[in-house]
């Protein structure tokens, strides 16, 4: 069988050993250390802004963190992006809140911000003003934010970002990630940079991060004995994982500009076959390409996205719909939404292609075989 080629497989760097030999030779293995503070340190001086970062366990650690930092509890509603990973809306129901699901708009596959502000004009009117929205930047493309957070101000509800697909992404020079009134990041195995498994909350309010390191640690209180007068969590990044952070960190930007130069090997092949679409950066919009992503309209293109996938995968090549929206899911299906059918159109008929950083020329070359038989 041939090897297999992974949509977005782990990447090591080099010194990622280093900083885990020296957590071992100085018996920093314990959750907390060395490394936590110098990978956090590492994050803020990256994404500027003067942001404050908590490094955790998971991005939806973080999302559960800054719900609950926001104050939402049990009977409120939180707006929520319908096309995302379930991880998204997942954390609303760990505090007892409602989703409300908001659709894509086309530009960017994310959010739209006038029906992010139809949907918020519908709940007020019937008595529920959401206590959260919680936009994503799908693949690397950031969202709207400036449109999504002028209507956010204007209706007074705190942003929760989910930026766990964007790391590196930025509007006009400004990182995603440092939008929200809370943001969250992930470094899960897949991401454009791992921790095997963590994740990181973001905020420019240094007492938010503070906070949410303290919940995250079992809300200790400071006594010589295990005091408690809050709920806390066990959330908290490991030295370990930390110490591979931190020699991510070193080759980040390698990774970004591998991972958009992938992108563009796709886009020079096949932007312009007929009935094939690519998710094009708006003016100003730097995308870190975690994943290439296309549409492909069956009517004009001869193939449909499953005809495209299962050849990829006859030929051991790891391909993936695009994210099933929220309020399709049989989970959220009763839930509200607020939609035009635009995240419905993009599962039916997009894929994302493989987009590793480790992907060979030897590799492309195998999955160009395969679009171009496809393709015709």
């Amino acid at each position: 069988m041939k090897s297999k080629i992974w949509l977005s497989s782990p990447h090591m760097g080099g010194t990622e050993e280093q900083f885990v030999k020296e957590a071992f030779e100085t018996n920093w293995i314990a959750p907390l250390g060395p490394n936590v503070n110098g990978f956090e340190k590492d994050l803020e001086l990256f994404l500027g802004n003067d942001c404050h970062v908590a490094a955790l366990s998971s991005g939806t650690a973080g999302l559960h963190l800054g719900l609950v930092l926001l104050g939402v509890k049990a009977g409120d509603e939180v707006i929520c992006q319908s096309m995302t990973f379930s991880a998204t809306a997942n954390p609303i129901t760990y505090v007892g809140a409602t989703p409300v699901f908001v659709d894509s708009e086309k530009d960017t596959w994310n959010m739209s911000p006038v029906l992010l502000e139809e949907a918020i004009k519908d709940r007020i009117e019937k008595g529920k003003k959401p206590k959260a929205i919680i936009p994503v930047h799908l693949y690397g493309m950031p969202a709207k934010m400036t449109a999504i957070s002028v209507v956010a101000k204007h209706y007074g509800i705190p942003v929760l970002e989910d930026a766990a697909e964007a790391l590196g992404s930025s509007i006009d020079g400004q990182k995603c990630g440092t939008f929200g009134d809370i943001s969250v990041l992930s470094f899960n195995g897949n991401k454009i940079i791992t921790t095997s498994g963590g994740g990181a909350l973001v905020s420019r309010n240094e007492d938010v991060v503070k906070d949410a390191r303290f919940l995250a640690t079992q809300a200790r209180d400071e006594a010589p004995h295990y005091e408690h007068s809050k709920i806390g969590y066990n959330y908290r990044m490991s030295n370990l994982c930390a110490g591979v952070g931190r020699g991510q960190m070193d080759v980040l930007a390698k990774r970004i500009a591998k991972r958009r130069e992938i992108y563009d090997r796709y886009h020079e092949r096949y932007h312009g076959k007929k009935g094939v679409r690519f998710l094009e950066e708006p003016y100003w919009y730097f995308s870190n390409r975690w994943l290439t992503t296309i549409l492909i309209d069956s009517a004009e293109a001869g193939f449909t996205r499953e005809d495209l996938r299962l050849a990829f995968e006859k030929e051991n090549i790891e391909s993936r719909p695009l994210w099933k929206p929220m309020h399709l899911q049989p989970v959220f299906k009763e839930y509200p939404f607020y939609g035009d059918g635009t995240s419905e159109g993009l599962f039916q008929n997009g894929l994302c292609l493989p987009s590793g950083s480790n992907l060979s020329d030897d590799d492309m070359e195998r999955i160009f075989k395969v679009m171009d038989e496809v393709m015709g």
